[in-house]
């Protein structure tokens, strides 16, 4: 099991469309691709934090080959400039309580 995790910057004058986008599009149109489990969105001032949740590293590297351009080229046509992004993918070393 894995965590992609996703941390924005976001330029405050650009929050309110971000999240938005983020709940009512991104996030569910990554969820549909049927390579994760769950998802959460998080915010502390200007940074927000996107984790999605796959069970396997399997599904997580067939997200990358299939789907990852596409959604991430849809966000840089809605975002051009105003938010930075970094991307890494952590092992999950326990769930509590466990499933």
């Amino acid at each position: 099991m894995l965590i992609y995790e996703i941390t924005a910057t976001v330029d405050p004058k650009l929050a309110a469309a971000y999240e938005t986008y983020m709940t009512e599009q991104h996030i569910p149109e990554l969820l549909a691709t049927g390579y994760f489990a769950a998802a959460f969105l998080a915010k502390n001032g200007e940074q927000y934090r996107i984790g999605y949740h796959a069970d396997t590293q399997e599904l997580f590297d067939t997200y990358i080959a299939n789907e990852a351009d596409r959604l991430r080229t849809d966000f840089a046509q809605h975002f051009p400039t105003g938010i930075t992004v970094s991307r890494q993918v952590l092992d999950i070393v326990g769930l509590f309580p466990a499933p």
